[in-house]
């Protein structure tokens, strides 16, 4: 290698006396006036970034630019929250090409993205790491992302009243569980069903004033309907753990096979359990959406999610228009009848939905994801009115 940076650099240095002009991968253009030694450190010190095991010179490199369309195209960015939930994708749907892209989380550097321009990213979980890893992502100069279709994919709790262990939902609302008033339960006045109420209201089922801006989100129905009539008829992954789990339920859905439904998604980075808190989750979504949402899942990204992709909507870098949101029941958000909720939360593995959870992330999304790349010209310019 050193020979190598040694002749080039002589070859850059004989290049600058006699007046040739050289073209690299220099992005800049280098005024006459930088003198021969200046020139051979800036390809000295390009020549070894080129070393570093990244794909700083791969196709990613080729195509940065301001995101006005100079960056690398894409046709379906899907969003995962943590490492399983992106596995799913990186395992079905390669080969892949890493690219780094600086402000991700540090445990998920990478988006990853294959040549049906199709990517993956991984926020980290949470509001905060989701919040940031967009922001990072949207900003960044090596995708074009105006047309791009965003896929939130990720498991969540479920409402038995609206699905079951590995039933995959389409939302056509995101609702923030979070940005609310709260008394503890044990302080609380006996006329009120919860501790919880609307911020700036005078009781629970006040609608409150919307002062943030994030507490409720409606997504583009005709793209959660498209996603929907695609996948709603594909076979859904199970296992004899979640089948056990649901027939503790003497109600439907609950106990009834998964499938793929409509209804919409709830977020707190405050991962709850229980009958009341699931009923105030049922009453806060049908409060800030004027009794046209229908909650069914909890989790703890999709505002943050959204709201950092308006962020980059509001300077043209991404068309909101183009974000569904599918989210798959890993466990129940209550107990079942005779069991405590100490012991749903805490042993909510032992349902056994988070395997096939995380299978039918990839099952109910991935048809909406095909369509949209390998039918591109009828998607390029919004969902197509079929």
């Amino acid at each position: 290698m050193k020979s190598i940076v040694r002749s080039l650099l002589g070859l850059l240095l004989r290049s600058t006396r006699s007046g040739t002009r050289i073209v690299a991968q220099i992005p800049t253009r280098i005024p006459s006036r930088i003198p021969a030694l200046s020139l051979a450190a800036a390809m000295a010190t390009l020549l070894f970034s080129a070393c570093e095991p990244t794909f700083a010179q791969g196709p990613d490199s080729a195509h940065s630019g301001s995101g006005n369309g100079r960056g690398q195209p894409v046709k379906v960015m899907i969003i995962s929250m943590f490492g399983p939930e992106g596995q799913v994708w990186l395992d079905k749907l390669g080969p892949w090409q890493p690219i780094r892209v600086a402000g991700l989380s540090p445990d998920y550097p990478v988006v990853n993205c294959n040549r049906q321009e199709v990517c993956v990213m991984t926020t980290g979980m949470g509001h905060a790491n989701a919040a940031a890893s967009l922001m990072a992502l949207t900003f960044s100069d090596k995708f074009d992302l105006r047309r791009t279709y965003f896929m939130i994919a990720g498991i969540a709790g479920i409402d038995p009243m609206q699905g079951t262990i590995g039933s995959a939902a389409w939302a056509k609302y995101l609702v923030d569980f979070g940005i609310q008033w709260e008394v503890d339960a044990r302080e609380k006045p006996d006329s009120w069903p919860s501790g919880y109420l609307g911020i700036n209201t005078k009781g629970p089922s006040d609608k409150p004033p919307l002062d943030y801006k994030t507490e409720v989100f409606k997504l583009n129905p005709d793209l959660a309907d498209a996603a929907y009539a695609l996948s709603k008829n594909v076979m859904l992954s199970d296992s004899p753990e979640a089948q056990a789990a649901r027939a503790k339920f003497s109600y439907a859905p609950a106990n009834q096979p998964p499938k793929v439904i409509q209804c919409d998604t709830l977020a707190s980075d405050t991962w709850w359990s229980g009958k009341y808190t699931g009923e105030r989750a049922r009453d806060w979504t049908k409060l800030v959406t004027d009794g046209k949402g229908v909650y069914c899942t909890t989790q703890q990204e999709d505002n943050a999610t959204y709201e950092a992709l308006s962020r980059a909507a509001s300077v043209h870098r991404v068309d909101l228009n183009r974000v569904a949101a599918v989210r798959s029941g890993s466990d129940f958000d209550r107990p079942y009848d005779g069991q405590s909720t100490a012991d749903n939360l805490l042993n909510y593995a032992a349902q056994g939905g988070f395997a096939p959870a995380i299978d039918n992330l990839y099952r109910a999304g991935n048809p909406l994801v095909q369509d949209i790349a390998t039918h591109w010209t009828e998607w390029r310019d919004g969902v197509p009115q079929r």
